[in-house]
């Protein structure tokens, strides 16, 4: 199979993994805002954390990175933070400040690549940075949940929840700079490439 055809795939084994996540964020919502059951929400959440590591991971040893999984990955994430951060905000279990940057980021990320795609951009490939801030911050939001449930460690969770967040918003936040001089290369390469194939090279 060549490298084209390869990448062009849909139905891979990381694939399924993403779209399983996302399948259990309406879960999720369910035990957090209709059971009220923070500690089996704050679970729910970490499994939803760990298959976002797990699905990049099989991709890359398995060979099975592909054009769906590059869009639909970052998609999940997207939705994971603005339905699941804002589950957790109108719950009251974190801290305001905190989802609403988080929020905010993310609806922000979102709608740059809505535009710069529909200005015609190629994809852009997430930071390190922004993977790092991430990955902070999907270990923060349960343990923020953890920490205003009846866990007999709650107190330990809200603590480390916020060891957590602190450098998940600086580089998620921080990242976002990063993504200026990504995004305009990303419109040039884009357009380069559409005057090309119009002209029939």
């Amino acid at each position: 199979m060549g490298l084209d055809a390869a990448e062009d795939r849909i139905l891979t084994l990381p694939n399924i993994v993403t779209v399983a996540r996302l399948c259990l964020l309406p879960v999720f919502v369910w035990l957090l805002l209709g059971r009220g059951d923070r500690a089996a929400a704050a679970w729910v959440l970490a499994v939803i954390g760990v298959t976002d590591w797990v699905d990049g991971y099989l991709a890359r040893h398995l060979d099975q990175v592909s054009t769906a999984g590059k869009v639909l990955d970052p998609i999940a994430d997207r939705l994971v933070f603005i339905v699941g951060v804002g589950a957790i905000l109108y719950d009251g279990a974190v801290p305001a400040g905190v989802a609403v940057i988080t929020i905010a980021r993310e609806v922000l990320v979102a709608a740059t690549f809505l535009v710069l795609t529909g200005l015609g951009a190629s994809r852009i490939d997430v930071t390190w940075w922004g993977k790092a801030g991430t990955f902070a911050l999907m270990c923060a939001f349960p343990l923020f949940l953890w920490g205003h449930s009846t866990v007999s460690w709650h107190r330990a969770a809200e603590g480390l929840a916020w060891v957590f967040a602190i450098p998940g918003l600086v580089l998620s936040v921080g990242s976002l700079a990063l993504y200026v001089p990504l995004g305009r290369r990303a419109l040039a390469d884009g357009r380069a490439a559409r005057r090309l194939a119009e002209a029939g090279l």
